[in-house]
């Protein structure tokens, strides 16, 4: 099992830190209106201002083409503060003299809120001279950001090259959890995975067909899998172009002895909306005027009977069109199931990914899953089997 250096290893009393987050948070009125991003890497940062350390926060906010007062971070510095329960000063630039002088204002146990990183050009590029620039203002880098643990910029990646660097808290646990999950997972080991499209996740169906002993597959996506297999799928969102590519993820997991589990009935309707008039039909007797938007009771008992025979469950994508009441009622059943496994010691549950952590926020069970992870691109490129920059840079060698 790989591991990781954590600032348990580091002495920070009285030492300037550098802690990447990630407070891309949404914003409603000029104000922070989910505080969840801020509320993960709060214990980071009370930990380290409660040993004596000087906190300094770095952080992207948007897209930014350059300075943007609409990007600016001033307003999640106050929202910071009101999360943690201390103040948080702002400066309204991440290097240069004025970030430096607002660096040697703060005393041991002080944070510290910089201005955007993305502000400059620097950042996303990775540039030396803009990492240096940053470097100048700590003694140790701690990265709590794992959301944007996939890209290589100054503030994720560049500055695990200049300074003694760590895992935050927050990545700590989400790298626990992945770990436990895909690396040294205890067996038997199943994967969910839903969503629109085969063709976004080729990489991680590739990968863990390789990896995992059961793989179930819903959504849009196994519509693909289905008339791969010659059913008639009628208006059913379908890559028919990649039924060969479905096929021969259907070939490599016989040859790893993964057991494929697609459905076997399917709700549908003759219109995409809210209440629309549905049946349930085996997944052969799929009419041309009909779209799939859910599994059936049938495939919701089968998915069920196999998390009761697993021990470990990693789960991207839901299985239907959740969104839309009824059909995320096979999303939900299964959730549920999951989350009661989970509760009773008899599974390890992992989801991440935006439409699943807002599935099992609908399910009403996601703080009985093990662990959910926020984090989109990121949590998706690890399933998929990627090295990620941000945590690369981290780990003990």
């Amino acid at each position: 099992m790989p591991s990781f250096r954590t600032f348990d290893q580091a002495d920070v009393l009285n030492k300037r830190v550098l802690v990447r987050v990630d407070l891309n948070v949404p914003m409603e009125g000029g104000k922070v209106s989910d505080t969840t991003r801020i509320e993960r890497v709060a214990p980071t940062i009370l930990e380290l201002a409660d040993k004596g350390a000087k906190v300094i926060l770095l952080s992207h906010f948007g897209r930014p083409k350059g300075r943007d007062p609409k990007r600016s971070l001033k307003p999640v510095a106050v929202a910071m503060a009101d999360v943690v329960g201390r103040p948080v000063a702002f400066a309204d630039d991440c290097i240069g003299a004025t970030a430096e002088a607002a660096v040697a204002k703060l005393k041991p146990g002080g944070i510290l809120c910089l201005e955007n990183t993305r502000f400059h050009l620097g950042e996303e590029k990775n540039d030396r001279a803009f990492v240096d620039a940053l470097a100048k203002l700590g003694d140790i880098w701690v990265n709590d950001a794992f959301s944007v643990a996939h890209r290589a910029h100054a503030s994720t990646e560049g500055l695990g090259h200049k300074l003694p660097a760590y895992a935050g808290r927050s990545m700590q646990a989400e790298l626990d959890a992945l770990t436990k999950a895909l690396e040294a997972p205890e067996r038997p080991l199943a994967a969910i995975v839903g969503g629109a499209k085969v063709s976004t996740k080729l990489d991680l169906l590739g990968n863990l067909v390789a990896k995992v002993n059961v793989l179930m597959i819903g959504g849009g996506m196994a519509n693909t899998f289905l008339a791969a297999q010659g059913k008639a799928v009628g208006k059913s969102l379908c890559e028919h172009n990649l039924a060969g590519t479905a096929r021969e993820i259907l070939d490599k997991a016989t040859s790893r002895r993964c057991e494929i589990v697609l459905p076997v009935d399917a709700v549908v309707a003759q219109t995409f909306e809210a209440h629309a008039p549905s049946r349930v039909v085996p997944v052969d007797a799929v009419e041309a005027d009909d779209m799939i938007l859910d599994i059936g009771p049938t495939s919701v008992e089968h998915v069920v009977s196999v998390l009761a025979r697993v021990k470990t469950l990693v789960w991207n994508g839901p299985f239907g069109a959740f969104e839309l009441e009824p059909f995320d009622n096979g999303t939900v059943e299964v959730a549920e199931a999951a989350a009661e496994l989970t509760a009773a010691g008899k599974l390890v549950s992992v989801a991440g990914g935006g439409d699943t952590v807002a599935a099992l926020n609908a399910a009403g069970v996601a703080d009985r899953f093990t662990y959910v992870s926020t984090a989109g691109g990121a949590f998706l490129e690890w399933m998929e089997g990627k090295a990620l920059p941000g945590v690369e840079v981290l780990r003990t060698r």
